[in-house]
């Protein structure tokens, strides 16, 4: 599934380091506890000491266990854990030769440290996200980091990028559905009409009547103000803003002017030829992609 709306950093970033983690992070994820060193105790080799407080810290930065790739930390990261051990960093370089040795130490630190599967905990992370699509206007890039955020304060593992990109994804298309069927749900059938009236085009007209009442005026004058307030009068003889919209957070109503015309690569299927143009009537407006899309596509709606 291709990663869409992640940015470029984000992908970079998920589940693995960064080119050199800062003085901070090493104090706050790489500095050993007394559990960590006690848990230690029972190691013998330095190489497995070293591998397994790596490791220790690895979890608790990320929210994976480098299994497949246990080498893959920054030698920053190794002098800090080495010098807290008293060991020579160059020992991890043989971590990882036995492959079941990584995988024991990533079941001790998960018992240890109490992290928990996602498919234990996917419902959970789902209504996470759910409570935050519904109370804010958050968008996809900044739910992904939420969801993110939220698994490793909440030592749940973190999945494939894949399944977390389609879980936001999914719960944001779910969200948005609920918010719609909520708010058409209370108009009436006669506002109703004269919603989707405003998407007609009158004759000898070249935009719509909900192009015309959303467009603002381009000049100040006396009689452009005389305009623009018959214009206020116009929307709201509509009634919209009669419609009772609790339990619609504030924050998510301002959202939804902005929603609805953000330019979307999505397919409405609502087109009406003219000419070598085509129309599309969610929006009205007039556009000629290249020949060579087929089907048509609004690049609006």
């Amino acid at each position: 599934m291709p990663f869409e709306f992640l940015s470029d950093e984000q992908i970079a970033r998920y589940g693995r380091f960064p080119e050199e983690p800062s003085a901070a992070e090493l104090e706050q994820f790489f500095r050993l506890d007394r559990r960590a060193l006690d848990a230690l105790a029972s190691k013998r080799r330095p190489v497995t000491k070293l591998g397994w407080a790596v490791q220790w810290g690895t979890v608790r930065l990320l929210g994976v266990f480098l299994t497949d790739d246990p080498l893959a930390v920054p030698p920053g990261v190794v002098a800090f854990v080495a010098e807290q051990l008293g060991l020579d960093p160059a020992h991890f370089a043989d971590y990882g030769q036995r492959q079941q040795t990584v995988y024991e130490h990533a079941w001790e630190i998960r018992e240890l440290l109490g992290y928990r599967d996602f498919g234990s905990c996917e419902s959970e992370v789902r209504q996470y996200v759910s409570a935050r699509v519904w109370a804010s206007a958050e968008g996809p890039r900044a739910l992904f980091d939420r969801a993110r955020v939220h698994m490793l304060k909440e030592r749940i593992l973190l999945p494939g990028m894949t399944v977390l990109v389609r879980l936001v994804g999914e719960v944001r298309r779910a969200e948005n559905e609920r918010l719609h069927a909520l708010l058409s749900g209370r108009l009436s059938a006669e506002m109703r009409a004269a919603l989707m009236g405003l998407l007609a085009v009158p004759d000898g007209k070249r935009r719509s009547e909900l192009e015309r009442l959303r467009t603002a005026p381009t000049k100040a004058s006396g009689r452009v103000l005389a305009e623009e307030l018959r214009r206020v009068a116009e929307i709201a003889e509509l009634g919209a803003g009669q419609v009772a919209t609790d339990p619609v957070p504030a924050v998510k109503l301002g959202a939804l002017p902005v929603m609805g015309w953000r330019p979307r690569r999505a397919r409405c299927g609502i087109w009406q030829p003219i000419g070598r143009a085509r129309r599309c009537w969610l929006r009205c407006g007039t556009w000629r992609p290249p020949r060579s899309m087929t089907p048509w596509t609004c690049w609006i709606c």
